[in-house]
């Protein structure tokens, strides 16, 4: 009877709020990797997105990574040198390392991607490509799948680049995300993030990287209209220690593609 009685009073003790905040243990930060395809011709895009749809994504998923999105740039219409994205978690850098290896020695993948993996020099599927590697924020450990409701092709994915003048200066803006609250922001008003992340392998840096998704253009637009209006933001972005710290900003609005897991 009284070991029951200690094991119930336990119990009780750790549904207790400040129990369980004590004891809850914060997510470890994850990895990811953008993949950026530069490529000029409508060829050149099948190609990519084959071996995406039909041998890449699969061959992460055989790996258990799961959430692999791929974007094109809204700017792809009128840009002549075009863009394809493809953005996805790793869990340690170990797995980073050893990813490309263990997909070589996927044969399905091998078979699948050939038309890609095997093109020869004078019909390359891509002009330039470019890979960044980044590592969560703290405060936003893992990668969120978004919750929207309108149909891929209205979706509208922006991804930010934030740089600064110098690494202390990218430091206090990372610190501006976290313990000054704009992650926090971001939450209240509903921007559904992906993820926000410091670049630790990139040509920007240093530079933070965040993206956010929205139901549409017009979503998308009333949501940033809401959060310059927004006194937090007023507050927050007037504070003296956190006054230039970001010296350039990249936007890219971005759609899934219609096999992209997000």
């Amino acid at each position: 009877m009284k070991k029951l009685f200690i094991k119930t009073l336990f119990a009780a003790l750790l549904s207790l709020p400040f129990f369980s905040t004590a004891q809850k243990k914060q997510p470890a930060a994850e990895f990811y990797k953008i993949t950026i395809y530069n490529f000029s011709s409508g060829a050149q895009q099948a190609t990519i997105e084959n071996f995406l749809q039909n041998a890449y994504l699969p061959a992460l998923h055989r790996q258990q990574i799961k959430s692999v999105g791929v974007f094109t740039p809204l700017s792809n219409d009128t840009a002549a040198t075009k863009s394809l994205y493809v953005i996805f978690p790793i869990k340690t850098l170990q797995q980073a390392n050893d990813l490309a290896e263990k997909i070589s020695k996927d044969d399905q993948y091998l078979v699948n991607g050939k038309p890609y993996l095997e093109a020869v020099y004078t019909d390359a599927p891509y002009k330039r490509m470019e890979n960044i590697l980044l590592k969560a924020f703290p405060l936003a450990p893992t990668m969120n799948t978004p919750k929207l409701s309108a149909a891929k092709a209205e979706r509208v994915y922006e991804l930010r680049s934030y740089e600064s003048a110098t690494e202390n200066i990218f430091k206090n803006k990372v610190k501006m995300f976290n313990e000054g609250g704009e992650i926090d922001l971001f939450k209240r008003l509903n921007f559904n993030a992906v993820f926000y992340s410091s670049v630790i392998a990139g040509s920007h840096m240093p530079n933070l990287m965040y993206m956010t998704s929205f139901e549409n253009v017009a979503d998308r637009d009333e949501h940033w209209k809401k959060f310059v209006a927004d006194p937090q933001w007023k507050k927050l972005s007037a504070m003296p220690e956190y006054q230039n710290n970001v010296s350039k900003i990249e936007i890219t609005l971005m759609k899934p593609a219609s096999y992209s897991d997000y």
